[in-house]
């Protein structure tokens, strides 16, 4: 069974990390407009697209020894220009500049750290965000736009995007499509703007599946309920998600006033009436992890739950 999944950062490579335990044939497609840290600084630098997300999810779908994961994700601490670029930054982009594409590059480093799954970019283009907010003030970039924390009206780009070909014959091979939890606007809205690409998941036979957020961010989704997330996502697709994962299961009490306190950030309510309301298939259970007194999905739950709904529904 195949399965595209789209997103970007720490939400995409947490879900496909679990997938990849399960016999799928697994696309991920990443969005690359970040101009943060690391992967600003090399985008300035050699004119590139943005590469730590797709490090993040190559580390996720490798089977190779945990020392590798450790090493792409190694940040030089020096008082040279490589202060704070991870090794995995610097490797893509060198990548880049050998192979032309960053497509071909991720397809030789495959065979190197036998993934489980590939990896594509949405585009092979340079694209910057730009956010359009409440009170009509416009917003460039990623970075600025998280760090503004006002309210987003809609997420577009400062220059027209090509989707990267490869990403368009996924989608329209494919059995499901997950949209993958992360930053709303700036993760996963990002692989859903071009045209080319909005046209290809309204003429696939494969449903559109939701993985929710378990908490909101700051700017892009305060006071958000689980059916805000969804009404968002089908704002800007020319068909509507099919199936949604929410987690139902209870979150410490401390914990929640830690991340109120300190991330601004509050709990995503399941608001099953609401979603029943805009017909969809609900997938819901315990998906609290807060064993690291973060809070993550429990991935074996939640990627074992997603294979039971392909085996049910699928083949």
């Amino acid at each position: 069974m195949k399965v595209v999944v789209l997103g970007g950062g720490t939400g995409a490579s947490t879900l496909i990390r679990g997938l990849k335990l399960f016999p799928i044939d697994i696309t991920a497609v990443i969005s690359v407009a970040d101009d943060g840290r690391s992967t600003g600084k090399l985008r300035e630098e050699f004119h590139t697209i943005a590469v730590g997300d797709i490090r993040q999810v190559i580390t996720a779908l490798s089977d190779t020894e945990p020392l590798f994961e450790k090493l792409m994700n190694y940040r030089f601490k020096t008082s040279s220009d490589l202060n704070g670029h991870p090794v995995g930054n610097l490797l893509l982009t060198a990548l880049i500049n050998i192979n032309g594409d960053m497509s071909s590059g991720i397809e030789s480093l495959s065979k190197v750290f036998n993934l489980k799954g590939r990896v594509l970019p949405l585009t092979e283009e340079s694209v910057t965000l730009k956010a359009r907010m409440n009170d009509n003030q416009v917003v460039i970039g990623e970075h600025n736009i998280t760090e503004s924390r006002g309210i987003i009206k809609r997420i577009s780009y400062t220059n027209k995007v090509h989707t990267n070909p490869l990403v368009l014959d996924a989608i329209s091979d494919t059995d499901l499509i997950i949209f993958s939890m992360g930053s709303l606007y700036t993760s996963l809205i990002p692989n859903l703007i071009p045209n080319d690409i909005k046209k290809a998941i309204s003429m696939s036979k494969a449903k559109i599946m939701y993985v929710c957020n378990m908490m909101s961010q700051p700017g892009e989704t305060d006071n958000f309920k689980a059916s805000d997330h969804v009404k968002v996502i089908n704002s800007y697709l020319k068909r509507n998600v099919d199936i949604i994962v929410v987690n139902d299961g209870e979150i410490d009490s401390n914990i929640i006033e830690k991340y109120k306190s300190e991330e601004q950030k509050d709990r995503v309510l399941f608001d099953k009436d609401n979603l029943e309301k805009l017909n969809l298939k609900i997938i819901h259970n315990n998906y609290v992890d807060t064993s690291n007194g973060v809070i993550r999905h429990k991935v074996d739950r939640l990627s074992l739950d997603i294979y039971g709904y392909m085996i049910d529904n699928i083949r």
